[in-house]
């Protein structure tokens, strides 16, 4: 319900003309020998331009092994695309983020029965107190009667899963 709305906006998400023109844009930049596509190097070059931080060996070897085997690195309309999803992903989390620390009131980084209580209280108060202490019990995966971030995380993207 209130987690769901919140996945489906992510997925209609479009990038603005100026954004595609900035990828379009870094793609020419990296692709300094106008061979009309990016190697391995450059495509690091063009995520560290785009989102400020080196990819990982794995991340650009799974970027690298979905590319068509006929072409030597990756394409323009390949790089839109994969650009597309990271910032696609990027936003969701960022989602996520905003409602966790909604959830947060006392900011201390970890949610309590008490503040899953007090945010089902403004979102479904007619939701039964026994559900939102299965609610919590389950995305408290580790039994500790905290929430971190990275429990609410899973229980949001592992929800979609199953949707």
């Amino acid at each position: 319900m209130f987690f769901s709305e919140a996945r489906a906006r992510s997925r209609t998400w479009e990038a603005s003309p100026s954004e595609h023109r900035m990828w379009v844009e870094v793609f020419k930049a990296c692709d300094e020998d106008h061979k009309g596509y990016l190697s391995r190097e450059d495509f690091k070059i063009a995520v560290v331009m785009l989102f400020g931080y080196k990819p990982s060996k794995i991340e650009v070897d799974s970027v690298m092994s979905s590319i068509n085997p006929n072409t030597s690195g990756i394409l323009l309309e390949g790089f839109l695309n994969i650009v597309r999803k990271k910032k696609e992903a990027q936003r969701y989390r960022n989602e996520v983020r905003h409602i966790f620390t909604a959830f947060d009131t006392y900011y201390r980084g970890f949610l309590t029965l008490e503040d899953f209580k007090k945010a089902f209280r403004q979102v479904a108060p007619k939701l039964p107190e026994r559900t939102v202490l299965e609610v919590f019990r389950e995305v408290d995966r580790d039994s500790d009667g905290h929430v971190s971030f990275r429990d609410f995380e899973y229980a949001l993207n592992y929800g979609q899963k199953e949707a």
